[in-house]
This record gives C-alpha cells, structure tokens and sequence, in this order.
C-alpha cells in the first residue's frame, strides 16, 4: 500500500516522507528554530469502515508548528485493544522510518498513544503493551492527556 502523506492545507508529499523531513530538518534549522517532533495515531470506526489518521507534528519551540498527514482505512474488524495496538504500530513504523534523521539534527521526539491512563476507559486495556512497544524501540512514549498528536491532532483528522 503506497503511503500517501500531506500537509494540513491538503498539499500532498509527492516523495518520500523521509525526504520530505530532511528538507523541513535543513530550512527549520537553518532558521535557527529548535524543533520537537511528536507522532501520533487516532481511529474511528464508521460503520464496516475503520479510519486511522497518523501525524507527525513539527513544534518550534516557542514559535508554534506544522504537520504532516496520513489517512488509511480498512474494513477489517477490531477488538478495542487490537485497534489501539494498531495505532500505536502505525506510530511506531513512522517513529523508526524518521528516528536516525531527527537523531542526525538533534531533534527530540515522543511517540503519542491516545490510551486513556484511567482504567475506567476501555482503551486502557491497551496501556501496558502500548508503553512497552514504544519505550521497548527506545521511544519517548506519552498517553493521555499529555498525547495531543494522536488524541487532539490526529483525531481531528478523522472525526
């Protein structure tokens, strides 16, 4: 399945994303912005269809930010945990694509996991397998209510 990325303004990545962050690494950079990178993932369910969004979202400490887009959908059915997993998976597969890059300027990054820490949530069932994942691949790992790329970016995406 080809991985089509985009801008927020709907522009679409016309190479790869790897490509596309070395670009946005140098220019930010070069202007002298000190960034953060958080990755996140959110899904919704929309009758037969599953609809997962994934971002990367570029913070310029201190001077706002910008963000990446990828949009996939299934049909296949999934357990609340399945589906969250899969989220974080979707995460993760970016985080280890882009890691030696950001790693090559510097550059922090968390993996977000929209994982209700209360365990009155359903998705909470998720939460110890999530935080091994993504700690497990030696990521910078944040669930709710400090996971704003998956649960607040992400999920606009897919409302």
């Amino acid at each position: 399945m080809e991985q089509v990325w985009r801008k927020l303004s709907g522009e679409r990545i016309r190479h790869p994303l790897t490509d596309e962050v070395t670009a946005v690494l140098q220019r930010e950079t070069a202007q002298g912005h000190e960034l953060k990178v958080c990755i996140g993932t959110d899904s919704q369910v929309k009758g037969a269809v599953t609809e997962f969004a994934t971002v990367v979202v570029f913070i310029r400490k201190g001077k706002g930010g910008f963000m990446y887009i990828r949009n996939e959908t299934t049909r296949r059915r999934f357990s609340i945990k399945e589906r969250m997993l899969t989220e974080v998976a979707k995460s993760v597969d970016v985080a280890y694509a882009l890691c030696n890059i950001l790693s090559r300027y510097s550059v922090d990054m968390e993996v977000h996991a929209d994982i209700n820490t209360n365990p009155k949530f359903k998705s909470n069932d998720a939460l110890k397998e999530a935080m091994g994942f993504i700690m497990g691949m030696g990521f910078a790992f944040r669930s709710k209510p400090h996971a704003f790329a998956s649960s607040s970016c992400a999920n606009k995406i897919v409302q």
